[in-house]
C-alpha cells in the first residue's frame, strides 16, 4: 500500500511539473485612452478609486497579474475569468459601446455590486481590500443612475 501511495505522489508531482508548460495568455491589450470609460462617462476620484480596487483585474485592460497567475491550474482559472470579465464589460473599450449597452451595463454594475455578485467571492478572498462596502455600492449605484439620466438628456 506504501508504494501505492508514493507512486500516485510522484505522478501527481510530474503532473503539476508538466502543467507549468500549458501557459495561458496573459496580456494586456493597450489602452487607447479616448474609449475608456472616463472618456465618454463622468468618473469622478471615488468611483475611479472602487474601480481600480475592485473591478478592474477582470474588467479592464488594466489587469495586475499576480505572482500566482504564473502557476498551473491557478493560472487557467485567472486568464479564463479575465477574459471572461473583459467580454461581459470592459471599461477601457468603453466607447467603442452603444448608448443602449452602456445603459444596460450601468445597470448590471449596479444591480450586481448591490446583489453582491461582483466582486466574485473568490477574487475577494485573494484580494480583501476589492471588498465593496455597503457606502462602495450606494456610491456606484448613485453614479450609475446619473450616467443613466445623463444619456437619456443626450439622445
Amino acid at each position: 500500500m506504501f508504494v501505492w501511495v508514493k507512486r500516485v505522489i510522484l505522478a501527481l508531482i510530474v503532473l503539476f511539473m508538466i502543467a507549468q508548460f500549458i501557459r495561458p495568455s496573459r496580456t494586456n491589450p493597450p489602452v487607447d485612452p479616448t474609449l475608456e470609460i472616463n472618456a465618454s462617462q463622468s468618473v469622478g476620484p471615488a468611483i475611479h478609486f472602487i474601480f481600480a480596487r475592485s473591478c478592474n483585474d477582470c474588467h479592464s485592460n488594466l489587469t495586475v497579474w499576480p505572482w500566482y497567475s504564473r502557476v498551473a491550474p491557478t493560472s487557467w482559472l485567472l486568464s479564463y475569468d479575465v477574459k471572461k470579465g473583459r467580454s461581459a464589460m470592459n471599461f477601457s473599450r468603453w466607447g467603442e459601446y452603444p448608448v443602449e449597452k452602456r445603459n444596460d451595463l450601468l445597470k448590471d454594475i449596479c444591480k450586481e455590486m448591490s446583489d453582491r455578485e461582483m466582486p466574485g467571492s473568490a477574487y475577494t478572498l485573494l484580494h480583501p481590500a476589492a471588498r465593496l462596502t455597503d457606502a462602495d455600492v450606494q456610491t456606484v449605484c448613485r453614479w450609475a443612475q446619473v450616467g443613466l439620466g445623463a444619456s437619456s438628456r443626450s439622445d
